[in-house]
């Protein structure tokens, strides 16, 4: 649908002048051009067309009005013509001539004559509303009254304004818009359109600066600023964004590192648990724990990679637990936990720390959890560093709910899920027939169907294959069961060729589950398609071998299309209760239901069409062939399989659509005839490239273009497309602004809150553009539910950015930009990651340079970028634009150097669009093209061109060597070439004479062309090596501008120079380019400049770029030469340094025998330089150290580059400052920190706890009688060792940590609030649930009042501390670089930073100095300073540097996390200490198999600087046989640390003490010290004074002033307050600093097989001792603590309530036969049981019977040590460290089957509920923490009885009660135990009782008749007795019976 108006004439005007139309329809405005110099006649003769969404209602009005033009002042209005388009509604075409009315509405006599038509066509896009292109309201306001009054008919009286006043509103506001969202295009749809100047443009401005000039306040203008217009500021224009060299695809290093701390409930009864890690393919066990819920391992794994990030971040790390596993059976699977490695790379510092992973049986998917593992996980890649929180005694009570292993944001409770991923079908697939086999068959039979046997493999795993087509149609699902959520992001589905021989993939595409879903409150399940997926992968041509295979895998940039396919994606929430669920997560394939062929959109025809405008910088090495390009859109257009037409018949058309394509066929006039059947063009004519220069080749295309153009058919999914453009627009605009801020931050322009409030401005503007125009089309019939859903997701989240984006604005302050704009960064990226649309409809364009037949370099653009639409905001960013393409190699052949040079430079023009709307397709040419209908298709011919256009080019300087800039197709002028040099200063400007550029003028000026600079490195011999490349765009300067402020001229800016991906440089420069008048050169800008007469030709930059200099002094410290490696296998022994800046320089003296000293005799050196006033552009300062050998021969040792000189600047210190303030008393009074009776003070050294629980504890605390109080004994100050000082220092350290990360949450939540105004909200959830976590967490940490008797507040321990860094000392105190700096001498190239070549290996050496730069001449007061010493200039008061002997006393504490050594995952680690010639190897002390092992040692090392100064402390692991291998390394330079202000020789302590555990270790006492400091630092004092009074300088510090010996004697000290004075040095004027207190480092241990990646960390510290000073004392004993000898008894007494599992042989029943058993924890073998006590009938047990368990207990670290062979093979003992728990269960004893287990019951020694007093109120919820039961150590009660429940899981996995055991446990320390002598069970000595049981608890089977009378007689006895009777009487019966016939016989007889 189109408005359509034809201005043809304006007649009877009055007066000579530039006459000027504008036509405006619906608030849509075009100007005319500007007819110059017509007097009665305007004969305009122009079209303009709107297209439209919505019909046109017949009461709408069209105006135009005719304008008298002006450069300068605004434009006067001649009159207006207002028409109703009633009769043009109705006829569709209305010719019209009419007078104009003036303002008065009175008629004029000017007539104007037009023709309107109007097309209705298809209404597939909906209204159009200008209003939306605006942003602020007040304007839009204005802009709608000014529309309703102004659009009121020909005869109603028009609004009052002045018409100047009217246009200047238009004007502004279409800066506004374009502002916003860039400019409204005036549609160049008419070719008649050659010369208009770009009118409205300038004279936005001039209004905009006008506006401004008036004196608005600026921040009142919405935009950030006026020059953001005007001046160049923007990084978009001047810095094109290019990347060359593809970055994925290429292997790295990956380190996955997973620490199995322990397991919690378990689910199944006295198991034997292993944990088996598993990362990608590679397996490892833990050792077996036996009969235990709840095993605590403390095993560390490593797993190493050298793979491609995405290969790397899609392995799956599965942790899961395995019951009882031998080497026979493999176990039964408790339970396990996946999530793929990305998840743990995205966490903060790339890891989860301490966090419990849930395990879940995923054959039984019913069953609920399996229990818990902790664990460490961490992923490191090659650079990162993870900072590991400290590992000390990690004694928090756990919570577990609190610490999931989950990211933030997954629920705890995840539910189970069937994925239902649906295959339908696949298309275009490649021909495969690359097998053999295909071969084979050809010779036999003779045919060839060259055949792909195509199957689907979806990875969350399982595969369904169909045979031989090309068109498969699987219609098959594949489901999976899993967690939902799910912690594997990516899901990988793979259509593979199934071979005989093997199978290959053909395409892989990753469905990225974060983007089919949203898991807000509004959000949705992931859902897919039905939709198509485009495959990219290696180019369709067959070979047996595919160099390119990677790519087909997903790695890497695909280079061509591969294949698309249909398919779908569902997910159901299973309900697990549902009995007919099937249970296990097998993968099965069911068919699928099939969908309709419409159902992914209609067919539509496409038309994608493209000019090579210019091929140029064509490698040398392709310059021989022809060359031709190919463009391919899916299989169209591919010569090799490609395919013209879809293989399904075109649909039929109905009748509807017939007139529909008649209407286009007219629209195109000249196309008429064949617009049915163009014959597709793919490819360009092939060309012979012509030489440019010594490097590259260009296609002579000259006037005709060749053109290629491509139908192809797809569904239609625009749609998509258009809302993804929508956002990019957005994002786009957004990148652009923040890239301005930061800019504006880096260089320090003024007023960067401006432009960044500009920026939010643009960006809630740009929100509600979306919502307005996504939301059409809702009916579209092939929309698929993630299409609603995501419209839905993406218009809420816009909605609400829009929302912060306003709030956030009014935040802007100057000094919130930083943070804000931290903000803004997420704002970006939210956008990008909405703006990637998982659904694809049309596949990417792949243009391919091919010669010889053989593909060499490609480029591919998205076809969203290249969509055409008729809505501004939904075009593609290159639809009808001339784009620069750089081709680049494909796949792994671009990788390395080979990567770094430009294949091929297209200026290439390309527009896609459906075939209906195909009159566009050339609207964004440059004017002056036409087609030409040739034979062979289509060329492009073109006009003369409009403008000549002259380019100068300055170059200032890079910090390269020489360089030529290939602007093609005329040979590029070179700079001259610059000798041997790092920092080159070209100082001169080229230029490109009568360069001819097609292209509108304006256009030019608006997308000027890219510049490409390369840097080459001249080479006598040989050619010239290509050293680095940078793109730059110009200024364009118009004809008619002003070559004057504030554009011109140009700034001078610094660019990125690159090679590959790395950075390589910056290059200084400006460029311009300078449109030729038509008076030719004369009107540009005079080149003036400094004429330099001895370079001859070489013009200098002019004076208005280059920039202002002034006389600097550089003063050169130079100290001396370290570590120099060999230059060509000679030694270096007479090296000097050169120092050389901006030409100027200066040479050090020389060292006459580098080995003997390699220090300078002359310190310091100058020299006068001149630089420019501006320090951003500061020339780099080259140091160069080279080798004198004899016969005057140099040789050059190496380099180094100071890129800026800012740090060296002198600045004189500010003398208003606080601490210059010399006058006057500042008294810093130091609370005393020194108890002066150290007894008093109590300390809890047995459970060094968190400093936080205690508080917590304390508050909770009841009152406790004093009777308890007593018990706590007072531990002596002969108790505190090193290491008590150490753990109490680690304590402090965690609690500052977590401060220091509570206050950052608060802050971020502040943030959050208010950024989120508008949506309150998501933040409260996320509140909430934190709020539930601390809640928890409190819980857990208060086990309840009074946890055994604590010490009372006053009695809190104060044990002196020292500090803990938990990184390297130089990085507190910056390299200690304080006067003293070292920079780093590098030689050779660098090679491509992935090759391994890291900047390590090119270090040769170090040189030792410093510099000072100012400006001459110097402030006096520096040089008036007394004792001012002119030779050393700015270097006053520096040591000398002669040799010095010192005695280095190095202490190391501990490793942690070493990276294991040995093939059981272990090491057996010791120290290696290296100082000049001294190394000394620890090796008969290495620990065994420990990766966390505390050495504790000291060694003394005598050295001399500067010969001796680089330390390196390496831990190697000790192996029995071979040579031991280096686990890793760390160096110190102590030469830096030695003659640092900071002082870092000796640490200074916390207070100072003359005997005990904190002993003062310096040979100097803290008042020598600070004698010595004030004397260095020309200081004032000190004056010690009375009562503990020192002052120094104006500062007066306080402290005790007594101090105690051994024996307890009080004596006078001065030390104390002079220690006060050390410890604030800082704040001494003028000369303080900090000083390095008593502390341990932290320091990273690193291998060199293994750059960059951690292998472990080692603490330590150094001290160093000069030996002519007073020697120190013997070293510090830190010798690990030996652990304590303690005895554990354990008495049973009795059980109750057992439950009863047996049924009695003959009564039926239920008894129990109860044992207990108990053992501590990781001495299993060491069980010990009780006697059995049979037949129990009420499940009451009595035993009285005693345990014994020995063990060793370290309480600093609250664990029990023990040490034992791993196996019958291990060499030597390992030493376990295994939390103190006592473990009691009771069990059902069994004769001849296994015994029955019945319950168990863990107590943490350290803290365990009290037991009940009796067997009643003894519950379940003791144990499981479900009651406040008050917890007490045994370590402090010592002796504890009571009752404890028992407790077992039943078939619900829900605990119950199955017992109750009656113990009492004893503490004692082996000497007590020894004294006090017990035997186990009930044996002499102090024999227990034997136990009071009931007669019936015996063995049956020993005595069956006791048995008997047991079991019968108590229970039958009256049966018995009655049943006796009976038998009695029943025998007399018979006896009688019996008898009775003898007895008749005889007395018949007679006898």
């Amino acid at each position: 649908m189109a408005l359509i108006v034809h201005l043809k004439t304006v007649s009877e005007l009055r007066g000579r002048a530039d006459r000027i139309a504008k036509v405006t329809f619906r608030g849509q405005s075009f100007y005319s051009r500007v007819l110059e110099n017509c007097e009665d006649v305007a004969d305009f003769d122009e079209t303009f067309r709107w297209p439209v969404a919505s019909s046109i209602d017949r009461n709408e009005v069209l105006e135009i009005q005719i304008f008298n033009y002006s450069k300068v002042f605004s434009n006067k209005l001649i009159g207006t013509f207002r028409m109703v388009l009633q009769k043009v509604v109705e006829e569709n075409r209305v010719e019209v001539s009419d007078t104009l009315i003036d303002d008065n509405n009175a008629i004029i006599k000017t007539s104007l004559s037009m023709e309107v038509r109007y097309q209705a066509a298809d209404g597939t896009v909906g209204p159009w509303d200008d209003g939306d292109f605006l942003g602020d309201e007040s304007l839009q306001e204005e802009e709608k009254d000014s529309q309703e009054t102004d659009g009121l008919l020909p005869g109603s009286r028009p609004s009052t304004r002045t018409p100047g006043e009217k246009s200047f509103r238009r004007a502004g506001r279409s800066v506004f818009s374009a502002m916003k969202l860039g400019k409204t295009r005036s549609h160049k749809e008419e070719p008649q359109r050659q010369d208009e100047p770009a009118v409205l443009e300038m004279e936005d401005l001039d209004h905009l600066a006008i506006r401004l000039g008036d004196g608005l306040d600026p921040d009142s203008v919405s935009l950030a600023s006026v020059t953001a217009l005007t001046s160049n500021v923007s990084n978009k224009r001047s810095k094109p964004d290019i990347k060359m060299e593809p970055s994925a695809g290429r292997p790295m290093d990956y380190q996955v590192s997973i620490t199995v701390i322990e397991a919690r409930q378990l689910v199944g009864l006295n198991m034997d648990p292993v944990v088996c890690v598993e990362v990608g393919d590679d397996k490892k066990y833990t050792s077996m724990k036996e009969s235990t819920n709840c095993p605590y391992y403390n095993e560390y794994f490593v797993f190493d990679f050298h793979v491609s990030p995405d290969v790397m971040f899609d392995k799956i790390i599965k942790i899961s637990v395995i019951h009882s596993k031998n080497l026979l059976r493999s176990g039964t699977l408790v339970g396990s936990f996946k999530m793929d490695v990305g998840t743990v790379y995205s966490q903060p510092e790339h890891q989860f720390h301490h966090k419990w992973a849930i395990l879940s049986d995923p054959d039984d998917i019913s069953a609920g959890l399996k229990g818990y593992v902790k664990c460490d996980v961490a992923v490191v890649g090659k650079g990162d560093n993870i900072k590991t929180p400290h590992k000390a005694n990690e004694t928090d009570e756990d919570d577990i709910e609190g610490n999931l292993l989950l990211p933030e944001g997954v629920p705890p409770e995840r539910q189970w899920a069937r994925f239902y991923v649906k295959i339908y079908r696949a298309e275009g697939l490649p021909r495969m027939n690359t097998s053999l086999m295909a071969n084979v068959k050809k010779a036999f039979i003779g045919e060839n169907k060259d055949l792909v046997d195509p199957y689907v493999q979806v990875f969350f795993a399982g595969a369904m294959v169909q045979k031989s087509s090309y068109e498969p149609l699987w219609n098959e699902q594949v489901v999976f069961t899993d967690l939902f959520p799910p912690l594997c992001k990516r899901m990988k589905v793979q259509i593979r060729d199934s071979d005989k021989v093997n199978d290959v993939a053909i395409g892989t595409h990753f469905i990225d589950l974060r983007k089919i879903s949203n898991d807000g409150d509004k959000g949705f399940l992931p859902t897919l398609g039905p939709a198509w997926v485009n495959m990219y992968g290696s180019t369709r041509n067959y070979t047996l071998l595919d160099e390119h295979q990677d790519l087909n895998e997903g790695l890497g940039e695909g280079v061509s299309f591969r294949a698309r396919l249909m398919l779908g994606l569902a997910v159901e929430i299973l309900d697990t209760s549902n009995p007919e669920l099937t249970s296990s997560t097998e993968v099965q394939v069911e068919q699928a239901t099939p969908v309709s062929e419409s159902c992914t959109g209609r067919m539509e025809e496409f038309f994608l069409f493209g000019a090579f405008l210019e091929a140029s910088m064509i490698d040398r090495k392709n310059g021989d062939k022809p060359v031709t390009f190919e463009v391919t859109i899916g299989n169209y257009g591919n010569e090799v399989d490609g395919t013209s037409r879809p293989q399904r018949p075109r649909p039929r058309k109905e009748p509807g659509d017939e007139e529909e394509v008649d209407l286009i066929q007219n629209s195109s006039d000249d196309e008429g005839d064949e617009a049915g059947d163009l014959a597709s063009v793919s490819s360009t004519p092939p060309m012979r490239p012509q030489i440019t220069d010594r490097n590259y080749f260009h296609l002579p295309y000259l006037e005709r273009k060749p053109c290629i153009y491509i139908k192809s058919w797809w569904p239609d999914q625009r749609r998509r497309l258009y809302n993804a453009n929508i956002m990019d627009h957005i994002a786009d605009k957004l990148e652009e602004g923040l890239n301005d801020v930061q800019e504006m931050i880096k260089t320090e322009k003024s007023y960067p809150e401006r432009r960044l409030r500009g920026v939010l401005e643009e960006l809630s503007c740009g929100c509600h553009r979306f919502l307005s125009l996504s939301d059409k089309d809702q009916g579209h019939s092939s929309r698929t539910r993630l299409d609603r859903e995501r419209l839905k997701s993406c218009m809420r989240e816009l909605e609400s950015m829009g929302q912060q984006a306003k709030s956030l604005r009014a935040q802007v302050k100057r000094h919130t930009v930083r943070d804000k704009l931290r903000l803004c960064q997420n704002f970006l990226q939210k956008l990008r990651f909405l703006a990637d649309e998982p659904q694809h409809s049309i596949p990417d364009v792949f243009i391919w340079m091919m010669s010889n037949n053989k593909r060499i370099a490609y480029a591919r653009v998205p076809s969203k970028d290249l969509l055409f639409s008729i809505v501004e905001e939904e075009l593609g960013k290159d639809c009808a634009k001339v784009k620069t393409l750089f081709l680049k190699l494909p796949g792994k052949r671009g990788f390395g150097s080979a990567g770094w040079t430009v294949q091929a430079k297209l200026e290439l023009y390309l527009w896609l669009g459906l075939s209906k709307q195909r009159k566009d397709f050339l609207c964004g040419l440059p004017c002056g093209f036409e087609e030409v209908k040739a034979a062979q298709g289509l060329g492009l011919h073109s006009f003369p061109p409009i403008s000549l256009v002259y380019t100068t080019i300055t170059v200032c300087r890079v910090p390269e060597w020489k360089q030529y800039p290939p602007l093609v197709p005329h040979p590029s002028p070179h700079d001259q070439v610059l000798n041997e040099t790092l920092c080159p200063t070209w100082d001169q400007m080229l230029v490109f004479d009568n360069l001819e550029l097609y292209g509108e003028a304006h256009e030019l000026r608006d997308d000027p062309p890219i510049i490409v600079i390369e840097i080459y490195d001249q080479d006598s011999m040989g050619k010239a090596d290509f050293m680095g490349r940078t793109f730059a765009k110009p200024l364009v300067k118009m004809a008619d501008e002003a070559y004057c402020p504030p554009r011109f001229p140009p700034q001078l800016e610094y660019y990125q120079i690159y090679r590959g991906n790395a950075t390589a440089g910056d290059l200084l420069a400006a460029f311009e380019l300078l449109q030729i008048g038509p008076s030719g050169k004369a009107d540009l800008p005079p080149i003036n400049g400094p004429v330099d007469m001895d370079r001859g030709p070489i013009m200098p930059v002019p004076v208005g770029i280059r920039p202002v200099l002034s006389k600097y002094r550089v003063e050169v410290l130079f100290w001396g030469l370290r570590d120099l490696k060999r230059v060509n296998l000679a030694q270096v022994d007479r090296p000097r340094v050169d120092i050389e800046c901006a030409g100027k320089g200066v040479q050090s003296s020389l060292i006459h025998n580098y080995k003997k000293n390699p220090n300078f005799n002359t310190l310091v050196k100058w020299f006068e330089v001149d630089l420019p006033e501006n320090e951003l552009l500061h020339p780099p300062l080259n140091i160069r150290v080279v080798d004198c050998r004899a016969f005057g021969r140099y040789t050059l040792v190496g380099s180094h580059a100071v890129s800026s000189l800012r740090r060296f600047i002198y600045r004189p210190p500010d003398r208003s400052a606080a601490n210059w303030n010399t006058t006057g008393e500042v008294v810093v009074s130091m609370e005393p920190e020194v108890p002066v009776k150290k007894l008093e003070t109590l300390v809890k050294l047995d459970a060094v706890r968190r400093v936080a629980e205690d508080e917590k504890e304390r508050k909770k605390k009841k009152k406790k009688g004093p009777s308890e109080e007593a018990e706590e004994e007072e531990p002596d100050e002969s108790m505190l060792d090193w290491w008590s000082k150490y753990f109490a220092s680690i304590d402090t350290m965690k609690e500052q940590l977590r401060q220091h990360e509570t206050s950052g949450i608060d802050l971020e939540e502040k943030e959050e609030m208010d950024s989120t105004e508008g949506l309150k909200g998501p933040v409260k959830n996320k509140e909430k649930s934190r709020a539930a976590k601390e809640e928890k967490k409190k819980k857990n940490q208060n086990p309840g009042p009074g946890q055994g008797s604590e010490a009372p507040e006053k009695k809190k321990a104060k044990i002196d501390e020292l500090k803990v860094y938990p990184k390297e000392l130089e990085s507190e105190f910056d390299n200690f670089e304080d006067w003293l700096h070292t920079f780093n001498l590098l030689r050779g190239k660098t090679g491509d930073d992935e090759d391994g070549s890291t900047e390590e290996e090119r270090i040769v050496g170090r040189f030792k100095g410093s510099l000072c730069v100012y400006k001459v001449p110097l402030p006096e007061d520096v040089s008036r300073e007394a004792g001012y010493d002119p030779t050393y200039g700015m270097f006053q008061g520096i040591p000398s540097n002669d040799p010095i002997n010192v005695l280095v006393r190095i202490y190391v504490v501990r490793a942690t996390d070493l990276h294991p050594a040995d093939i059981n995952g272990k090491a057996d680690p010791y120290i290696a200490i290296k100082l000049g010639k001294t190394d000394i190897r620890d090796k008969e002390n290495y620990i065994s198999k420990q990766l966390n092992p505390v050495f504790g040692k000291s060694f003394d090392i005598e050295a001399s600087f500067p010969m001796e100064s680089m330390l390196t402390v390496a831990v190697y692991d000790w192996d029995l046989v071979g040579t031991d291998d280096l686990i890793g390394e760390t160096k110190i330079d102590l030469e830096n640390r030695f003659y640092s202000k900071h002082r870092a020789t000796c640490g200074i302590a916390q207070t100072y003490s003359i005997h005990g555990y904190n002993i003062w270790r310096d040979p100097m006492k803290p008042s020598q010290i600070l004698t010595r400091l004030c004397k260095e630092g020309k200081v004032d004092g000190p004056h010690f004074g009375p009562h503990g009074r020192v002052k120094v300088a104006n500062r007066v510090f306080t402290g005790p002033s007594e101090i105690e010996d051994e024996n307890g004697q009080r004596k006078p000290t001065d030390e104390h307050v002079a220690l006060s004075a050390l410890r604030h040095w800082e704040d001494i004027p003028r000369v303080g600093c900090r000083l390095v207190p008593e502390h341990v480092e932290t320091r990273p241990l690193l291998n060199p097989d293994k750059p960059g990646i951690e292998q472990g960390r080692l603490e330590l510290w150094v001290d160093m001792f000069p030996m002519d000073m007073p020697a120190p004392g013997t070293p510090l004993d830190i010798s690990p603590r030996k652990p304590k000898k303690y005895e554990l008894r354990v008495i049973v007494w009795n059980t109750d309530e057992v439950v009863l599992e047996d049924d009695d042989f003959f009564t039926g029943e239920k008894s129990s036969d109860i044992f207990v058993r108990g053992w501590l924890k990781g001495q299993q073998e060491d069980k010990q049981d009780t006697d059995v006590h049979y037949h129990s009938l009420t499940g009451e047990g009595n035993f009285n019977w005693r345990y014994l368990f020995p063990f060793d207990y370290l309480a600093a670290e609250e664990k029990i040590v023990m040490s034992k062979k791993e196996s019958m093979f291990s060499w030597d003992e390992t030493e376990y460290k295994i939390p103190a728990r006592l473990t009691l269960q009771i069990w059902d004893a069994d004769h001849f089957s296994a015994d029955d287990f019945l319950g168990a019951i863990e107590l943490d020694l350290n803290r365990f509920p009290r037991g009940a007093k009796t067997a009643k109120q003894c519950t379940m919820e003791m144990a499981t923490g479900e009651v406040d039961v008050p917890l007490v150590s045994i370590f402090k009660q010592k002796r504890v009885k009571g009752w404890w429940p028992l407790l077992a899981r039943n078939e619900n996995d829900e605990f119950e009660l199955t017992g109750k055991v009656e113990a009492e446990l004893h503490l004692l320390t082996a000497e007590e135990a020894e004294k006090n002598p017990v035997g186990l069970a009930r044996n002499e000595p102090d024999p227990l009782e034997k136990p009071n049981r009931p007669d019936t608890s015996f063995i049956w089977f020993l005595n069956p008749l006791k048995s008997a009378r047991y079991f019968l007689w108590h229970t039958y006895r009256w049966l018995l007795l009655k049943l006796l009777l009976l038998l009695l009487l029943l025998l007399l019966l018979a006896l009688f019976l019996y008898s009775l016939p003898g007895y008749l016989a005889k007395k018949i007889l007679g006898a």
